[in-house]
């Protein structure tokens, strides 16, 4: 290999898996050395020539990006198995049912077009975490390769055996009417078949597949999609409808009058669904997540546990994993079902099925099942700017402030502090089960606060007031990227 013709940005690396503008910031040599790499990576971990399973998402490059990453692959001694256009749930699915030792899945999810990356995973249902991704690329780029024989096979008509797997555990009796909405993403070939699979009726929105993404990318967290899925669904007369992102494993939810249902709400009646079936189960949410978990009437009639943990697909589903809990639901749009409903990774369409089961059980309708929720009020996730240099100093010093607040018994809006959760910044609640976050970003330079109350929009804000005078004396924040 010729290392000279390596173009390889280094800031591709992220905390769960790696991304880059192509050619710009990665060309087809440097995808071929992380192909080395990441077989390198996978062979030291198993002792073994592995075998590896490949996908890949429909843009007019991944195919070529796949090819040289493959042949990276190969000659780092690994056996692939191409089970070609792909959702990323798809090839981690294919782990399972193949048997194999480890995925790489060429994606670069809702990003614009332009971007690339790759999702990989060695052990069964995880993606690599923050450790892993360091070790990788520690591996790239001082060139710690291993050179072996590998080998490559096509694996034909896996998508069918994707499908079939979802729509035969996943039956309803109910005529649920479904807006399917795919941005002209991949999901397009999937997501329409399994719906109507189970039984739905289904309105196909942007879901033939074409990679200029005409309309707007496929991502269920962008308004633009929102609306246009909102709209779908009162022109239809729809009982709900579905936004799917890029590669398929986050889905967005809207209600049967056209209102967005935010992930956090749409995962507590999931898991409300789910308790009375499965009696004490866990379920993992991130601490960005509405704190109805904690005091829901339903969990605890059925002995089930919540558990917030640390925000991240990657950081719920290994703790969804080490703990076997049921289902993890992360604010973003990420679920995961562990037996007997999924494997443990996110799977958006699997998501889509778990609120078909729910308006399946219930005869009511969607908006109505969200209405039986106590009121919250909450603000957006706010993103103050703080230097990357400083954001996880200014966290770890707030986190000793509010402990002593706490101490102190200082109230908020007359509430104590009564709760403080620290395993991702600093998440405090209060007696009435109102709530204020700081955390540090773990993708780019600022601070993440969210509020909640149950109580009265005016206690939401109060709350952030008070953060927001901690972060101001701390001279380290600049200006926010939204406020309440």
């Amino acid at each position: 290999m010729n290392f000279k013709n390596i173009n390889i940005n280094k800031n591709g690396f992220r905390e769960y898996d790696a991304r880059w503008l192509y050619p710009k910031d990665i060309n087809l040599e440097g995808i071929k050395s992380l192909g080395i790499g990441l077989g390198t990576q996978i062979t030291n971990r198993t002792k073994k020539n592995p075998r590896v399973i490949v996908g890949h998402d429909y843009r007019s490059y991944s195919e070529e990006i796949k090819r040289s990453l493959t042949n990276g692959l190969i000659e780092a001694g690994c056996k692939v198995e191409d089970v070609g256009l792909s959702l990323s749930p798809m090839v981690y699915f294919a782990q399972f049912e193949l048997n194999a030792d480890a995925v790489a899945m060429v994606t670069a999810s809702h990003n614009e077009n332009g971007w690339t990356g790759v999702k990989m995973g060695i052990e069964k249902g995880l993606t690599h975490a923050p450790e892993e991704m360091n070790e990788l690329k520690d591996i790239v780029l001082n060139q710690k390769f291993n050179f072996d024989k590998g080998s490559y096979k096509e694996i034909k008509g896996f998508k069918e055996i994707y499908i079939n797997n979802l729509i035969s555990k996943n039956k309803i009796k109910k005529k649920i009417k479904a807006v399917v909405a795919c941005g002209n993403g991949t999901a397009g070939v999937f997501a329409p078949q399994i719906l109507k699979g189970i039984g739905c009726e289904v309105v196909e929105l942007d879901c033939n597949l074409d990679f200029t993404f005409p309309k707007y990318n496929p991502n269920p967290e962008d308004l633009e999609m929102l609306h246009a899925i909102a709209k779908a669904v009162r022109e239809n007369n729809a009982d709900v409808g579905f936004g799917f992102d890029g590669d398929g494993d986050r889905v967005g939810v809207i209600d049967n009058k056209g209102e967005e249902i935010f992930s956090d709400k749409i995962g507590l009646l999931i898991a409300r669904n789910l308790a009375p079936k499965y009696k004490g189960s866990k379920f993992i949410v991130d601490v960005k997540s509405t704190g109805l978990f904690a005091k829901d009437k339903i969990l605890k009639e059925n002995n089930c546990e919540t558990i917030y943990w640390k925000t991240g697909h990657s950081h719920i589903k290994r703790k969804v994993n080490q703990t076997k809990a049921l289902a993890g639901f992360e604010k973003s749009g990420h679920f995961f079902f562990n037996n007997p409903l999924g494997y443990g990774y996110d799977d958006g369409i699997n998501s889509a099925l778990q609120v078909c089961h729910l308006l399946n059980d219930q005869n009511k309708k969607m908006n109505e099942i969200i209405n039986d929720l106590p009121k919250t009020y909450q603000t957006p996730t706010m993103a103050p700017f703080c230097k990357d240099e400083e954001k996880y100093l200014v966290v770890e010093d707030l986190i000793k402030q509010v402990e002593l607040l706490k101490i102190k018994n200082t109230k908020i809006d007359n509430q104590a502090i009564t709760d403080i959760l620290t395993v991702n910044g600093v998440r405090f609640s209060l007696d009435d089960g109102s709530w204020g976050l700081i955390r540090a970003s773990s993708n780019k330079p600022s601070l993440v606060v969210v509020t909640e109350s149950p109580t009265s929009n005016e206690r939401k804000k109060k709350i952030f007031d008070f953060i927001d005078n901690l972060l101001q004396k701390t001279g380290k924040i600049g200006e926010y990227d939204q406020k309440i």
